[in-house]
């Protein structure tokens, strides 16, 4: 019999707003079939990376995470090259996966949604060897990660955004990149790189597809604070992609690095950590098995339905 593995994140917005348990046994009815044996738990911090960890080894055939896009991230960094298939409940601030794929954000219709889920391969992106299902940033992108978690646990999540924005375009220094695009070498003064996991080719950051077999890296030219105040208007906008300040490439494997860093702060899927130079990217096509809805935008391919 399938066996499903269910970790929620305890700090999660909807478990502290309804109660652990009562979402517990919404989810285990919701989820429980005469043909799918369900765990339901619930963890959080460190406590949940390690459920999420020892998944592969205790015999579970699908993996579901109730959390945000960086714990979404570390799931799957473990089941990429797996046979084990990842859902998504959106139980995190961004969701940037669960909203590629169509899936509801409240919690029934994210159930039901899972509940006749359909599996789809998709790309996994890496950085150095980790891997990552959204997008990876340095220069303005990290500032503006460790500048939103700063600014949202004291004014809010929307004031937050634009304070943090603004401190991020202020923050970001200039620095030369020298940027290696499968071979092909470019050099330019910069305030930020940013390399996504597949194209962000639809209407409100979506991606159309996610497993095209590339990443895309976008450079953020240094023009001056008027060009970066530009570009920020244009982010929010969504126009960026005609900003001349940002020079796009499509790649399979993308090397960034700077003669005058050894280190740089890096935001991965919402999370920021410290990474050496040179920073190495490339893409996994069809590296993980997802589910998604029956509706889903992404439609699966018929090799990881059937």
């Amino acid at each position: 019999m399938p066996r499903t593995l269910v970790i929620l994140n305890a700090k999660a917005g909807t478990i502290l707003d309804l109660g652990a348990d009562q979402v517990r046994a919404d989810v285990d009815a919701a989820l429980t079939l005469p043909d799918n044996e369900v765990d339901v738990m619930v963890r959080e911090g460190p406590e949940m990376v390690e459920v999420i960890r020892s998944a592969p080894s205790l015999g579970y055939d699908r993996l579901i995470v109730g959390a945000g896009d960086g714990t979404v991230s570390t799931a799957v960094s473990v089941l990429a090259g797996s046979d084990i298939a990842l859902g998504i409940l959106p139980l995190g601030t961004m969701n940037m996966l669960a909203y590629d794929i169509g899936l509801p954000r409240d919690l029934p219709g994210a159930l039901a949604a899972l509940r006749d889920a359909v599996p789809m391969r998709i790309d996994v992106a890496t950085v150095n060897g980790r891997a990552f299902h959204g997008v990876s940033g340095i220069g303005f992108f990290s500032q503006m990660a460790l500048a939103r978690e700063a600014y949202r646990q004291t004014h809010g999540r929307i004031v937050g955004w634009f304070l943090a924005l603004g401190r991020a375009l202020i923050r970001s220094g200039r620095v030369r990149l020298d940027i290696e695009v499968d071979g092909r070498r470019v050099s330019m003064e910069a305030y930020a790189a940013l390399v996504t996991n597949n194209s962000f080719d639809g209407a409100g950051w979506h991606r159309l597809r996610m497993d095209a077999g590339e990443i895309e890296v976008h450079i953020a030219e240094e023009r001056g604070a008027l060009a970066r105040i530009r570009l920020g208007a244009d982010v929010l906008v969504q126009s960026w992609r005609d900003n001349p300040g940002v020079h796009s490439f499509k790649a399979r494997r993308v090397v960034i690095n700077s003669a005058r860093r050894s280190r740089a702060w890096v935001a991965t899927d919402g999370e920021v950590m410290r990474e050496d130079l040179p920073l190495v990217y490339e893409i996994k096509p069809k590296a993980l098995t997802l589910l998604v809805p029956p509706n889903a935008l992404q439609r699966p391919d018929t090799e990881a339905a059937a």
